[in-house]
């Protein structure tokens, strides 16, 4: 359903958040199994440290990891980096997640020059249960030219 990538955009977007300085992303464990045009595959590896009190994977990481699920599958469509903002988010907790990884699907639903619609959801990775849904609106910048700089 959705376009495979040449391996060199396949292998950026496995990347995503990996660098010399540690980023959100990385801070929390996410990590890229498949991506696509419009898709991507990603996992949350279950630690304590994304639990809250109750022993429950926390609200806020699954929504992170949410948010951070349709970056690679937007981005995948340019060859060359863009910048993206997340507009609008909801999210819909459907279920509780405890001592297993989650893995989330997301996807572009429609896509236009400056503006993604998408929608993402994560499931539990051993029991395959949907725990959470999430409605995602994003607006995408191209890199500016040197001459658009301001100084």
């Amino acid at each position: 359903m959705f376009e495979l990538l040449p391996a060199h955009r396949v292998e950026r977007w496995k990347r995503v958040g990996r660098g010399s300085t540690t980023h959100f992303a990385e801070h929390l464990g996410l990590i890229v199994e498949d991506v696509r045009r419009d898709y991507c595959r990603m996992r949350l590896p279950w630690r304590t440290e994304i639990s809250q009190p109750f022993g429950v994977a926390h609200g806020g990481a699954l929504a992170s990891l949410i948010d951070a699920v349709v970056v690679p599958a937007i981005g995948a469509a340019y060859e060359e980096p863009v910048g993206f903002a997340t507009i609008d988010l909801s999210v819909q907790y459907l279920g509780a997640l405890r001592d297993e990884d989650a893995v989330a699907e997301g996807w572009v639903v429609q896509r236009g020059s400056s503006i993604a619609f998408c929608e993402a959801e994560v499931r539990s990775a051993t029991s395959d249960r949907l725990v959470a849904k999430g409605i995602l609106t994003y607006k995408i910048s191209k890199p500016k030219a040197p001459s658009e700089v301001r100084r």
